[in-house]
């Protein structure tokens, strides 16, 4: 499966921090925002990665993240002109995609919960057609809406709804089979002129190959659309992290653990960051080794997610 990591947007709701820096190298806590839904990519097992960004800040992201060698990835990179809606990215992306399945997730979303890696890997594993991940939310007229039957299998898509059916918001990780890339070039663009999810989704669904995974208690999904919930998710990240001594969204940890790494490359990445909190738990990591792989174990992962 490939990955494709949106991270375009003007960010207008987080102006005057995104004046002339991306969103989604804006600091959440202690790392910047798009660590976080690298590693969720990262956890599903997904090595080759498309970083989409606007022209302006295309070598931010490169100069941030480089090819992912030193993670044990492949990243490459492209732009996306206008924010023309986020289904455009299988347009971009389209050779990146080739014949293989392939996972979206948006640059500005946090997932975290025990036992997150496993439902990723699964989901991946029984794939047909296109997987979303739903979330309960008290205020689903702001998203993507899906309807459950009786048997709680995915029965509808509403994209903000005036009056929800339903409080499951569809959050911003897609997994889908190669003919997106097809779908997405039959789409007629919005009264918006943009290129909306919801009418991919709307069309696996037709074909009855949409099925839903859902996120439920012990599961925390935020996005970092505002001031508020910029500060929210970071607050969020600060307390875990503090209180466990674990990381969240710490792409090295799960690079190491994963075995996309060695120790001894783990502990070179921390020397890198020497005289930080962040440098001495990679240095920790790599020395504790074997431990903390028992102890973190890859079928749960919930220190990284």
């Amino acid at each position: 499966m490939k990955g494709i990591l949106l991270a375009g947007g003007s960010g207008t709701r987080l102006r005057p921090l995104t004046g002339v820096v991306s969103k989604q190298i804006l600091p959440v806590y202690n790392k910047p925002m798009v660590y976080y839904p690298l590693s969720v990519l990262m956890l599903a097992g997904i090595r080759d990665i498309l970083v989409i960004s606007s022209p302006a800040h295309t070598e931010s992201f490169r100069n941030l993240l480089g090819d992912g060698s030193d993670l044990g990835l492949r990243l490459d990179y492209a732009e996306q002109k206008e924010p023309n809606g986020i289904a455009e990215a299988f347009l971009i992306g389209a050779d990146h995609i080739g014949t293989d399945d392939v996972a979206l997730i948006l640059g500005d979303n946090i997932f975290h919960g025990h036992g997150f890696s496993e439902l990723l890997r699964t989901t991946a594993a029984r794939l047909d057609g296109c997987a979303l991940f739903g979330y309960p939310v008290k205020d689903p007229w702001r998203y993507g809406v899906a309807e459950l039957d009786a048997d709680r299998r995915l029965a509808a898509l509403a994209e903000k709804p005036r009056e929800p059916r339903s409080n499951i918001a569809v959050t911003g990780l897609y997994m889908y089979d190669h003919t997106v890339v097809q779908l997405a070039q039959d789409l007629i663009p919005s009264d918006r002129g943009e290129l909306e999810i919801t009418d991919i989704n709307k069309a696996y669904l037709e074909q009855g190959r949409a099925h839903l995974a859902e996120l439920g208690r012990g599961f925390v999904w935020l996005d970092m659309g505002t001031h508020d919930s910029l500060l929210e998710a970071g607050q969020y990240v600060q307390m875990l992290e503090q209180r466990q001594g674990i990381r969240i969204g710490c792409v090295e940890e799960v690079a190491y653990l994963k075995g996309y790494i060695t120790a001894e490359q783990c502990h070179r990445l921390g020397r890198e960051r020497a005289g930080t909190d962040y440098g001495d738990y990679l240095v920790n990591l790599a020395e504790e080794g074997g431990a903390l792989s028992r102890t973190v174990g890859a079928s749960s992962s919930p220190r990284t997610t």
